[in-house]
């Protein structure tokens, strides 16, 4: 079985300021070693706007592991410091356990979908 690309784990929306990236079930099995180029697509286009809204929708995603929950928390430190917002959808019951257990479910919204999300951040 060979390894996702990086770029088979997301696609990415832009919708104004709001950068969607919706992730797909490669992510599940994503390789480690791949998790700077999956940073350089995620948070390359961050890093030239302001105040970004980053939204990762996960209603495809079952499970992840720590590459992405670091992935997360360096999209959150950049988003942050350029005065933007970040938040999920579509987290299953697993992944929310995760969340929870590490405490990073009080750092972003976790919203039902992703209408609700983008309409949230969107408003703010």
């Amino acid at each position: 079985m060979s390894s996702p690309k990086n770029n088979d784990a997301f696609t990415m929306e832009r919708h104004g300021d709001l950068f969607l990236y919706i992730a797909t079930p490669a992510l599940e099995t994503i390789d480690a070693g791949l998790e700077t180029q999956v940073a350089e697509v995620i948070l390359s286009p961050l890093q030239r706007v302001a105040g970004p809204l980053v939204l990762f929708d996960l209603s495809a995603v079952n499970y992840f592991g720590s590459m992405f929950l670091t992935l997360l928390i360096r999209c959150w430190k950049l988003t942050s410091a350029k005065g933007g917002m970040m938040a999920l959808t579509g987290v299953s019951p697993q992944a929310k356990e995760l969340l929870h257990m590490t405490s990073l479910d009080m750092l972003w919204p976790i919203y039902t979908t992703r209408r609700e999300a983008m309409e949230a951040l969107l408003s703010d």
